[in-house]
């Protein structure tokens, strides 16, 4: 019997939690094991808890079903946190994990030191999705189940670029296929398509960026007002830092999105030998070798120059 197979054992009800500001890989593991549970667990009433998540991820079944409401007073059997690298990151649905009867972490970031009573991490995964299959029954495995756990890889392998891929990540990505998921759609509509919107605050990120050490890094900006000027909110920024990160001869891309009078979300990337989630834990944050993300105060300015002072240590 697997491990979460004996932590259903007695639970007749479940909280599903994933990190603030879901990503692929949150929204595709929470709905990964939901509808998991709905196939084959029908007698346990399960909930998923996230904020909202981007519209792209809508052909996801029981994506309707997401709870973007915390206030609910109410306890759990169980809590499952996908994807998350500390009881920080679960915002205001860390609620229901301090009150559910058992905890279980799911997760591949890292900096994850184990907040649950049982965890499964695996750093070397490419993804929490890729975690999550090797928990789950293969024959047990529906198509839409397929379709979450392979949105999720998708998104946290870059379409399968990043290091992160490994052989064993593209053994499930296969098996998954074989479940009839309708795969270029999910990587033409989840992660390539752009709304006019959208393209257009990419263009306009990419016209005003900046390259600095010699080429080597690059960073743009977005503030609020021009959000609400092109009408976008911060799933719509989806993408940005990636073609900064694809420009020739950068080795660390910076894209930073205002979120309140002199607060930015800080997302890093990496295209060289530079370990951006030790500059993002730095700063309180944390991610992936490659990838990673942080909140920091200040102008930008600071926030750049800060960044910097940490890039610089890397670069010695």
């Amino acid at each position: 019997m697997s491990l979460l197979e004996n932590l259903l054992e007695n639970v007749n009800t479940v909280a599903i939690l994933g990190h603030i500001r879901p990503d692929g890989d949150c929204v595709g593991s929470c709905l990964g094991v939901y509808n998991y549970l709905s196939d084959n667990y029908p007698q346990i009433e399960a909930r998923v808890y996230l904020e909202a998540p981007s519209e792209k991820y809508g052909y996801l079944r029981y994506f309707e079903s997401i709870c973007t409401d915390f206030s609910e007073d109410r306890q759990y059997d169980l809590c499952l946190c996908m994807d998350c690298s500390d009881t920080d990151r679960l915002g205001e649905a860390i609620t229901f994990f301090h009150t559910a009867g058992k905890r279980f972490c799911v997760d591949h970031h890292i900096t994850n030191k184990g907040f649950g009573d049982e965890n499964v991490i695996i750093p070397d995964a490419s993804s929490t999705c890729e975690v999550l299959y090797g928990l789950l029954e293969e024959g047990k495995i529906s198509r839409q189940t397929a379709e979450c756990l392979y949105t999720g890889i998708v998104h946290d392998t870059g379409v399968f670029k990043y290091q992160c891929t490994s052989e064993k990540t593209m053994t499930i990505a296969g098996r998954l296929m074989s479940k009839g998921i309708d795969f270029g759609s999910i990587i033409d509509d989840s992660y390539y398509r752009k709304t006019y919107v959208q393209n257009q605050i990419l263009g306009r990120a990419l016209l005003e960026s900046i390259t600095f050490f010699e080429g080597r890094c690059i960073f743009s900006v977005i503030h609020k007002k021009e959000m609400e000027f092109y009408g976008v909110g911060s799933a719509d920024l989806d993408g940005i830092v990636e073609q900064l990160r694809v420009t020739k001869g950068v080795e660390c891309a910076i894209f930073l999105y205002e979120t309140d009078v002199h607060e930015y979300k800080v997302s890093l990337r990496s295209a060289g030998d530079l370990d951006v989630s030790r500059i993002a834990a730095y700063f309180g944050g944390g991610g992936h070798v490659k990838a990673a993300g942080c909140t920091m105060a200040g102008s930008v300015h600071d926030v750049i120059n800060n960044l910097s002072g940490q890039i610089a240590r890397q670069f010695q």
